[in-house]
């Protein structure tokens, strides 16, 4: 069916049920076939009748307020400031007007969602629009305020953007042989530069563009690239969809590279993921230039992608391609990070890309989801798939942590934690806060050095992504263990300076996590020499980087001091707290395969050093009997 034959059969089916819809027009709007209307009662009514709508269709529909009928968004302000009881504590609004909603933020969301709530209807009698009431984030999120300005700065954009990606959508495949193929781009056989492009005889999808975890990537950029100029997808316009499975740098570094050299396309990602690579990127860009080095693209090229981005809650399903459905489910690795189900053509054949997975429940995630309508391929990550890669417990890794500080403290030292912004920060936090608050350890400062306080803020701003403890916690309960006031959020070069030479016994987590630059370095330097102090890894550290070298006994380093090339002698305790990793290990990654539904005929090991891959693949061939292969970078293996 053509792009307008669907628009037109939308509207007969609102005629034929709805008689009465004073339709303005139906448009596309990626792949959303969307309808407006100046009937109050059927935008109001619109989540069940595009359900039972797009049922009919087999098309997903969405029901919007013609823009002509809302108030002006400053009228329709003071009004609602002005209907808000203060009783709700009201915090902030703004408006989605390619939606026709007002999300307004209250502290108490309960005082105005009660059943036929005066307020709600007040507000949609007088201004048109129609209120979202959320919990207002316990924490502010700069990034988050920002993303939603930008967003709006660019609506009419991403409109023409997302019309001219619903017509793409809707051109009819191409006859002929009907085949499926997966190449390895970067990640295989190794961690980092994450890359994997999926191909049908009509699409080609990247799954990740990430970039290497080694020391001279700020240097040599392209030495921790993924094969992106290979004729498969070359040029970056031949590509019809990118997929982004979290925001980390080793998955999402490298995604402006795309949009700097003429890729115009759509990338899909879950909110949490929109917000969390940009901000990552935007860093990156930030280090580059503070160490003298000139980065392979620009914040201009981070906002181009952001401005083509799709956002896909987990569960949600749409279309990506010609032929390819995507649906997102939790992986449990990272906030808003997904594992990748396609489904490709009508019922032809099914894969799935675990991503970084973690198939347990951790302080800040539920288990990752291993239960998929179809999955006839399916792809896992290695990180900690060698032959001893075994996890403590996360009650085990909490004391072990602990005995690590207190060891410390009585040493008379302070405690250095590399950490990546995302993700093992905030689980550190946790067990920090709560072992200060059971008296496990003394109360001393906790100095959060990079971008943790940000990317902690933007975890609040998305609870329902976090486990049903730590979310019941942040928002109902009133203890947000993220603001406890043991945590010190360090803002300048002097007060990092202040924090190095004090005598007091501290803890200081800080960027990188796999110490390639940022802040960590500053306290590593200044405290490498004294035996009293501890460095404590609670995270991967891949092969090449400056973390690997160190965590495998190196006593002696070379390191930039003021411009010159400085020898360290290492002599600070070397400390690694197993079980913090976001990462799943060998057992629970076999764990995951063997309770898979429905098991794959086909598994596919990447994300692992080496022969770890290979190892893993041969494991699960002979524990399983499925057909298993760890593919090396740029090789192509066809699924169908």
């Amino acid at each position: 069916m053509s792009f307008r034959d669907y628009l037109s059969e939308a509207r007969t089916i609102f005629d034929r049920l709805y008689p009465e819809n004073q339709i303005t027009a139906v448009d596309y709007e990626g792949p959303t076939i969307v309808v407006y209307t100046t009937n109050q009662e059927l935008f109001s009514r619109r989540d069940d009748i595009a359900k039972q709508i797009a049922q009919e269709m087999r098309r997903r529909i969405a029901i919007r307020p013609d823009p002509s009928i809302l108030s002006p968004e400053d009228e329709a302000r003071a009004i609602i400031e002005q209907l808000i009881p203060e009783s709700a504590g009201f915090k902030d609004l703004y408006f989605e007007s390619d939606t026709g909603e007002v999300i307004i933020e209250v502290e108490e969301p309960t005082v105005i969602t009660s059943r036929d709530s005066e307020y709600i209807i007040g507000i949609k009698e007088q201004t048109k629009w129609s209120p979202r009431i959320v919990r207002a984030p316990p924490m502010h999120s700069r990034t988050v305020k920002e993303m939603r300005e930008f967003l709006r700065d660019v609506k009419q954009e991403r409109k023409v953007f997302l019309h001219n990606l619903g017509e793409k959508l809707n051109i009819p495949t191409m006859p002929g042989e009907t085949w499926v193929r997966v190449t390895a781009l970067g990640g295989h056989r190794e961690v980092g530069r994450s890359a994997t492009l999926i191909s049908t005889n009509n699409s080609k999808v990247l799954v990740d563009c990430g970039m290497m975890n080694i020391n001279d990537v700020e240097e040599q950029p392209w030495a921790g690239a993924p094969y992106l100029y290979v004729p498969e997808i070359q040029p970056f316009s031949s590509l019809d969809a990118v997929i982004l499975t979290h925001a980390h740098l080793d998955h999402s570094g490298l995604l402006p590279i795309l949009y700097k050299y003429g890729y115009e396309g759509p990338v899909y990602m879950t909110p949490p993921t929109r917000d969390l690579s940009a901000l990552l990127q935007n860093d990156y860009i930030k280090v580059a230039h503070a160490e003298g080095h000139k980065g392979p693209y620009e914040s201009k090229h981070v906002r181009e992608a952001l401005k083509r981005s799709i956002v896909l809650r987990y569960n949600e399903t749409t279309d990506i391609t010609r032929d390819i459905r995507l649906t997102f489910y939790n992986a449990g690795h990272i906030l808003g990070s997904a594992s990748v189900h396609l489904h490709i053509g009508e019922g032809l054949y099914n894969v799935v890309l675990s991503g970084d997975v973690k198939f347990e429940k951790t302080w800040l995630f539920n288990p990752a989801n291993n239960k998929f309508p179809r999955a006839e391929t399916f792809m896992t990550e290695s990180t900690y798939a060698g032959r001893d890669d075994y996890h403590h417990p996360r009650a085990e890794a909490s004391n072990n942590f602990v005995d690590i500080i207190n060891r410390t403290f009585e040493r008379g030292g302070s405690v250095l934690v590399p950490v990546f912004a995302v993700g093992r920060s905030q689980e550190v936090m946790l067990v920090l806060e709560e072992a200060v608050r059971m008296g496990k350890i003394k109360e001393v400062p906790v100095y959060l050095d990079g971008m943790i306080m940000e990317a902690t803020a933007i975890h609040a701003a998305y609870p329902e992504y976090l486990n049903k403890n730590l979310r019941e916690s942040i928002m109902f309960k009133r203890e947000n263990p993220f603001l406890s006031p043991i945590f010190q959020k360090v803002e300048t070069k002097q007060q990092r300076q202040e924090i190095c030479d004090s005598g007091e016994n501290k803890i200081v987590l800080a960027t990188s996590g796999m110490m390639s630059g940022g802040p960590v370095m500053e306290y590593f330097k200044t405290w490498v020499t004294s035996p009293e102090n501890s460095l404590v890894f609670v995270g991967y550290q891949a092969d090449g980087t400056m973390g690997r070298r160190i965590q495998r006994g190196m006593d002696e380093i070379t390191l930039s001091e003021n411009g010159r090339q400085t020898k360290f002698q290492v002599k600070m305790a070397i400390e690694t707290s197993e079980g913090f990793s976001g990462h799943s290990d060998k057992r629970q990654l076999l764990s995951y395969i063997a309770t898979m539904q429905p098991m794959p005929k086909k598994i596919l090991v990447n994300h692992g050093d080496g022969e770890k891959a290979a190892e893993f693949a041969r494991l699960i061939r002979s524990k399983f009997g499925v057909d298993t292969v760890a593919l090396r970078n740029l090789e192509t293996v066809r699924l169908y």
